[in-house]
């Protein structure tokens, strides 16, 4: 059994593994909280060169607009091996994925929602 530590560790490791494979770099910094049912993953400086290019030289909606559709259906076609490593991690079945980007910030959030409240271990006393 797995402390909170360990799960929200292994989380932050498979999410950016997967930035890195699917978006072409990973996150600058990457935070993962298991809340109960849920975990709560925030990416900062996810943008790419080409993102940030695409976003300034739009009209600010037209550019935030495309990002985001484009980054939503990135996470909806690998949205089975992100599910698939969070109940590997977890050991529980994920019910539901959320997910926003912010041109302004470069900050992505994704929100998974699980079956079950994960069985943990208390962790070690220092």
């Amino acid at each position: 059994m797995k402390s909170v530590g360990e799960i929200e560790a292994g989380i932050c490791e498979g999410v950016s593994r997967f930035e890195l494979e699917y978006m072409g770099r990973g996150p600058k910094d990457i935070r993962a909280h298991l809340l109960g049912d849920m975990v709560v993953v925030r990416l900062q400086g996810v943008l790419t060169g080409a993102e940030q290019h695409l976003v300034a030289s739009l009209p600010a909606d037209k550019g935030r607009d495309l990002l985001k559709q484009v980054r939503t259906h990135l996470i909806e076609t690998a949205r089975p091996l992100m599910e698939a490593m969070i109940e590997a991690v977890t050991e529980v079945k994920v019910v539901s994925l959320h997910h926003d980007i912010s041109t302004t910030t470069a900050e992505e959030i994704l929100v998974f929602t699980l079956a079950a409240i994960p069985q943990c271990r208390e962790a070690k006393k220092r």
